[in-house]
């Protein structure tokens, strides 16, 4: 499974998160900077390409998530359910 060979590979949810969040904010900053250097169209691209890997690295956090707390039931003493 990829989840848990990601997981392995010590790749938290909380660092998934982190990229999506990262992807957003690069998405705006590659969007102003090429508006400012090129035409609005290409602008667009730029900012839409970069933009698209936010929702995969939020689904990827959201696997993660639930692979840890499948794989790692006990945290601090408590279980969760």
């Amino acid at each position: 499974m990829i989840v848990k060979k990601l997981h392995e590979a010590g790749l938290k949810s909380e660092h998934a998160y982190v990229a999506a969040f990262g992807s957003i904010g690069l998405s705006l900053v590659s969007w102003l900077a090429s508006n400012k250097q090129e035409n609005i169209e290409r602008a667009d691209r730029w900012g839409i390409f970069v933009g698209e890997w936010a929702p995969t690295f939020f689904a990827l956090g959201l696997a993660l998530a639930n692979y840890e707390k499948e794989a790692l039931p006990f945290v601090a003493g408590h279980k969760h359910g």
